[in-house]
Formats: structure tokens, C-alpha cells, sequence
């Protein structure tokens, strides 16, 4: 009997050094998960700042000290840390080069990218534009070449671009991480069983897809109970 795929919805930003490694870390959990080809994956919409410009002025470590009230020297000493946790995840971040800014209309050609069956290849691609070639992810010409890349038609990424699709969609996605008290990302949501916060190793994302699984495909006894052996002992 056919099974319905179980659903992974998974609420991040592409300027999110830690939903990439999250990312990484639910691959790498998949790979071991035996029902993996019965997943179905979908990416939601959460911006970190909304009021962000298309592009943010100087680098990424001034901003991160001044985010946190940090030394210049202890930013990039938090940074490193990223950056290993990265390295162990097969990603190569390079901050010195990144140019991250609003994400909306990223988003909004995310959701797009569903409708047409690339959403996660869209989203790789807008991860490894942000964290590794230094890409603005708010500039739209960059966001159409990486959305090209990706497979998606330039002439339907730019029609998307000018106008205000699926901008109510980016929106209804937030209004659910509201309601469902998501207060950062990555934030994995399992078959509406199992919320998971931030990036976990893939040993616990494993874990808790088993148990999700298990939990929608329950063993069933069928009929009553036939003749057996049982502690130890046999009645004949």
C-alpha cells in the first residue's frame, strides 16, 4: 500500500550562516534515514531583518560587533567558530567576502521555485551564493542569474521580480512562525510532530526522523493470537 510522504517544513533565512549548517546536518541525516526517498521537503519563509537594505554597508564581522557590542577581534573569533562547525559540515564560508542584504524578494522566488519543483535546488544555490562566492543576495540582477542556475526561466523569475508574487505567501509563512512561537532559525517542523530548533547534529535530526516515522506508520497486529512459545517455555 502506498504511504504518504512524510513532510519536512523548514523555516530559515538565506543570510543565515546556521540554516545552512542546518541544512547540511538534515542531508547528512537523510543520508541514513531509510525512508528518505518518502520525504518531502519544504522551505519557509523567515527573515531576519525585514527592514534590511538590498545591501548592507561595511563588513561582516563590524556588523556582528556591533550587534552583540563586540571587539572587532572577539567578532571574528565567534565567527570562527561558524566557519568550523562549517568546514566539518562540507561548507566553505568565506565572511571576509560576504554581502548579505533584504531577503524578501529571495524569498518570494523560493516560493516560486516550489511551484515548479526547485525550491531546494534554489535554495543551495542562494546559500552558496551568500556564504561562499560573496554574492548581494538583495540585488535582483544577481538574483536572477543564481535563480537561472538553479533551472528556473529568467523570463518567469523576472516577471516574479516586478511584481508582488507570492508576496502574501512570504508573509502567511512568518505569520506561522509567529503563531507556532519560532523565534529564530533554522526551525525544523516534522510531520507536525516534532518541532526542531536551530542546527542540531545529524545523529539527533536522524533520531527524531525515526520517531516521526515510526509515530505515523504504527505496526499493526493482524488477527488474533496463534499458537507460540513464550518464556521459556512450550505448551503441546
Amino acid at each position: 500500500m502506498l504511504t504518504a510522504p512524510m513532510k519536512i517544513e523548514i523555516w530559515s533565512d538565506v543570510v543565515c550562516p546556521w540554516c545552512f549548517v542546518g541544512k547540511r546536518h538534515l542531508e547528512q541525516a537523510l543520508n541514513d534515514f531509510s525512508h528518505a526517498d518518502e520525504i518531502e521537503l519544504e522551505w519557509r519563509s523567515y527573515e531576519l531583518d525585514p527592514t534590511a537594505p538590498r545591501e548592507r554597508p561595511g563588513t561582516y564581522f563590524e556588523r556582528i560587533a556591533k550587534k552583540y557590542g563586540l571587539s572587532i577581534g572577539e567578532a571574528r573569533a565567534r565567527v570562527a567558530r561558524i566557519v568550523q562547525v562549517g568546514s566539518e559540515a562540507g561548507i566553505d564560508f568565506r565572511f571576509d567576502d560576504a554581502r548579505p542584504g533584504n531577503t524578501f524578494d529571495a524569498h518570494r522566488l523560493l516560493h516560486f521555485a516550489r511551484t515548479v519543483g526547485r525550491q531546494d535546488e534554489l535554495k543551495e544555490r542562494f546559500f552558496v551564493a551568500t556564504f561562499t562566492e560573496g554574492h548581494p543576495i538583495g540585488d535582483r540582477d544577481t538574483l536572477v542569474k543564481l535563480a537561472a542556475d538553479a533551472g528556473l526561466a529568467e523570463d518567469d523569475v523576472r516577471r516574479v521580480l516586478d511584481s508582488d508574487e507570492y508576496a502574501d505567501a512570504v508573509r502567511a509563512d512568518e505569520a506561522e512562525a509567529m503563531q507556532l512561537e519560532v523565534h529564530g532559525v533554522p526551525h525544523f517542523l516534522i510531520d507536525r510532530r516534532f518541532a526542531v530548533p536551530g542546527a542540531q547534529a545529524p545523529e539527533t535530526m536522524r533520531l527524531v526522523l525515526e520517531r516521526a516515522w515510526q509515530m505515523a506508520h504504527p505496526i499493526e497486529t493482524v488477527g488474533g493470537d496463534g499458537e507460540m512459545c513464550e518464556d521459556g517455555a512450550c505448551e503441546v
